[in-house]
C-alpha cells in the first residue's frame, strides 16, 4: 500500500520523515504547524513506536510481552500499554466471533493488533502535539490519516494489486474525513502469516489481500486481519455487518469484491 499524498500547490509547509521501527518502516508527512514543535512531536512518536517494540516484541526474550508469555511477569506488573492493547485484543477477538485472536498455539502474541495500535497512536500525538493540520503515519503499508494537507486536495492512499506488481487496485481518498484509516491484510507480499485461530496454522482462504477503511487503524487492521482469515464469503458478510467500516477483498481468482458504501472512499 502507497500513500500516494496530495500534492497540492496551496499545501501547507510540509515536514517529512522516514525511519525504521519495529521491524518495518514508517514515514511521516505532517502539514501545518510550528516547524520546531512537530519535530519535537516527531521525535516523541518515534520513542513511542521504540518503546512498543521494546515492551511488545515476540522476538526478545527480555520484552514484557515475552515474560508475560512466559508467567514470569503479570499484566498489572506490565506498563500501562499492555493492558490497554490486550483489552483491545479481547474487544477485537468479541466482535470478530473469535477470528481474531492473540493466542497461537497456546502462546500470547498480540502481534495482530500492536502495528496498527502504535501508528494510529503515534499520529495522534503529533497532532495534539504539533499542531499540524494534517497528519500521516505510514507504518509498513498501514496508513493513518488525521486533519486535511491543504485546501486543494485530500490526502490519498494507493492500495497495492497483491495479482500485479507495482500497480494499484484502487486508490482511496480521505475526502470529507477528519480521520481515516487504510489497512490491508493478505499474503501477496509478506507470505502465509495470517492463522487461522480455530487450527492455529496459516489461514487457507481463497484471498489474497482484504484492505479495511476505517476511522482508527487500530480496528481496521484486526478487521482486515480477521476477515482474510474468514475467506471472501464470509469476510465480505462480515465485513458488511460493522459501523463505519469499509473493505475491497481480492481473490486468488482475481475477482474484485467490495462492501456497499466503498464507492464513496475511491477516487
Amino acid at each position: 500500500m502507497a500513500d500516494t499524498g496530495a500534492g497540492s500547490a496551496q499545501a501547507p509547509a510540509a515536514v517529512h520523515h522516514v525511519a525504521e521501527a519495529m521491524g518495518t518502516v514508517f514515514s511521516f508527512d505532517v502539514r501545518g504547524g510550528e516547524p520546531a514543535a512537530v519535530r519535537a512531536a516527531l521525535d516523541e512518536a518515534l520513542a513511542g513506536l521504540h518503546r512498543a517494540d521494546e515492551v511488545f516484541s515476540t522476538y526478545r526474550e527480555g520484552s514484557q510481552i515475552s515474560r508475560l508469555a512466559r508467567g514470569e511477569l503479570t499484566v498489572a506488573a506490565c506498563a500501562p500499554e499492555v493492558a490497554e492493547v490486550l483489552e483491545l485484543a479481547a474487544e477485537a477477538e468479541r466482535v470478530s466471533e473469535g477470528w481474531f485472536s492473540t493466542r497461537y498455539e497456546g502462546r500470547l502474541d498480540p502481534t495482530g493488533i500492536v502495528k496498527g495500535w502504535a501508528v494510529e497512536r503515534a499520529a495522534r500525538r503529533i497532532a495534539a502535539a504539533g499542531g499540524a493540520s494534517g497528519v500521516s503515519v505510514n507504518g509498513g503499508g498501514d496508513v493513518q490519516l488525521l486533519g486535511t494537507p491543504g485546501a486543494a486536495r485530500p490526502w490519498r492512499v494507493g492500495v497495492s494489486d497483491p495479482l500485479r506488481p507495482g500497480g494499484l487496485a484502487a486508490v482511496v481518498s480521505a475526502a470529507g474525513a477528519a480521520e481515516l484509516a487504510v489497512a490491508t491484510s493478505g499474503s501477496a507480499e509478506r507470505g502465509a502469516h495470517v492463522v487461522d485461530p480455530r487450527t492455529g496454522r496459516s489461514a487457507v482462504t481463497d484471498l489474497l489481500s482484504v484492505t479495511v477503511v476505517a476511522p482508527g487503524l487500530t480496528w481496521a487492521d484486526c478487521w482486515a486481519t480477521a476477515a482474510f482469515a474468514m475467506g471472501a464469503r464470509e469476510g465480505l458478510r462480515w465485513l458488511e455487518s460493522l459501523d463505519g467500516v469499509e473493505a475491497l477483498l481480492i481473490t486468488a481468482g482475481d475477482e474484485v469484491r467490495c462492501t456497499g458504501g466503498l464507492a464513496g472512499w475511491l477516487g
